[in-house]
């Protein structure tokens, strides 16, 4: 994959949404809640806090501190304090592999949850998987993760890539036909997306063609004006956080939303905030959403994050807490810190409505560790009411709908011995 270029800037709007997020998170390397008892449980977390992917990882980091606290006013693991270490991949995977080594080698982490970058997340979980280490993935959505590349020890809190293309494909080909192109960051995630989509698109007949951009692209004109030659039916917009409003701002700035429509897959709540009205159009999956009305527990994690943040939860929250809270369940439950033992325990394992945060009871799926969450797929637009309310729900697909069988992700979990 290619390495970050240079951090995003962002417009005013962005910045004040962000900043109290900002604030919590105290994103220098690392941040460590101290431990009041003499051994503490430990968990590292390794996000790229800097760069394009800042405002997401960020808020994956408010999610795991809130569930942190949470967990030690409980009583912690074990009866133990937990103590969270942060540290920044930059959105490198050298990085992201050297941070994830000290964390486990000179830090002595019990867990390990990262990264939001796939190629990050992969590389991570050759480290983990050697050095024994339980590890959640919390936001990496590249198939392989849970696919092709899974190991025993790494569990996935967010959707794969095809469970989300799975979801909205149908949606996107009956609105608006089935000429797209692709606006694909060139890194796993961007191809993983990709490719799912073409073989449903394929599949029903349609055509395609696209561009790989390189992650940090400043300037979008040749890539769109290259969308507009082919004429396509659907612009898909696979960029991730501040590319992703880059993209969007240039695709209205150019006037193409009058030409074509957009969608794709993820359009998080950070980045409809960061962009104009124009641009917050267009169908997607959210893999998570504040306003659930009836779902419990719901209310009071948004109520939570907005006190930390001044903003809705965002899906990234929930990221962070279901990864953190996921280690204290299945250690207390199991009452072992012991990697295999606890993984074999999280196979199969049903979150709890108030971990969960959404209709059912999604589990860690036995046969590739996949979580099995609600995909919930709508329509962005302008604030309506609530300033925070930029997202209509349509469709909430259930996860094991919008999941490929364990044999189409080519996951063949090897145990230790």
């Amino acid at each position: 994959m290619r390495a970050l270029l240079r951090p995003r800037l962002v417009d005013r709007r962005t910045i004040l949404k962000t900043s109290a997020a900002i604030a919590a998170v105290q994103f220098a390397s690392p941040y460590i809640i101290k431990a009041r008892g003499e051994t503490p449980v430990k968990i590292g977390f390794v996000d790229p806090l800097t760069g394009v992917y800042a405002a997401i990882a960020q808020n994956e980091v408010v999610g795991a501190k809130y569930a942190t606290e949470e967990i030690n006013k409980k009583g912690g693991i074990l009866g133990r304090e937990v103590q969270l270490l942060v540290e920044d991949s930059a959105n490198d995977v050298g990085t992201g592999v050297q941070k994830t080594r000290k964390l486990i080698e000179r830090d002595g982490v019990n867990f390990i949850v990262g990264d939001v970058n796939s190629g990050i997340a992969i590389a991570m979980a050759q480290v983990t998987s050697e050095k024994n280490v339980l590890h959640i993935v919390g936001g990496g959505h590249t198939d392989p993760i849970t696919g092709s590349n899974c190991n025993w020890n790494v569990f996935r809190v967010c959707n794969a890539t095809a469970m989300d293309a799975n979801a909205i494909a149908s949606t996107l080909m009956e609105k608006f036909g089935k000429k797209w192109y692709f606006l694909t960051p060139d890194y796993a995630y961007g191809h993983s997306v990709q490719a799912g989509f073409e073989k449903l698109l394929k599949a029903a007949g349609g055509t395609s063609s696209g561009s790989l951009v390189p992650l940090g692209t400043a300037d979008y004109s040749a890539y769109l004006i290259q969308a507009k030659s082919f004429g396509p039916q659907v612009l898909i917009n696979v960029m991730g956080g501040g590319d992703q409003v880059s993209s969007l701002k240039q695709f209205v700035q150019f006037g193409l939303d009058k030409q074509m429509a957009v969608g794709g897959t993820l359009f998080e709540l950070e980045s409809i905030r960061a962009v104009p009205d124009a641009a917050r159009v267009g169908w997607w999956t959210m893999e998570w959403w504040w306003d659930q009305p009836g779902v419990p527990h719901v209310a009071e994690f948004n109520a939570a994050m907005k006190k930390i943040t001044g903003g809705a939860a965002t899906a990234r929250n929930w990221f962070g807490y279901a990864s953190i809270q996921t280690f204290a369940l299945i250690a207390n439950q199991e009452k072992t810190l012991d990697a295999p033992k606890l993984a074999h325990a999280l196979s199969g394992f049903k979150l709890p409505p108030e971990v969960a945060l959404q209709p059912g009871s999604p589990e860690y799926r036995a046969g590739d560790h996949e979580l099995m969450s609600t995909v919930f797929v709508g329509e962005a637009h302008p604030p309506q009411g609530d300033p925070d309310r930029m997202f209509t729900v349509k469709n909430p697909v259930p996860g094991e709908k919008a999941s490929d069988s364990v044999e189409a992700g080519g996951c063949k979990i090897k145990w230790p011995a």
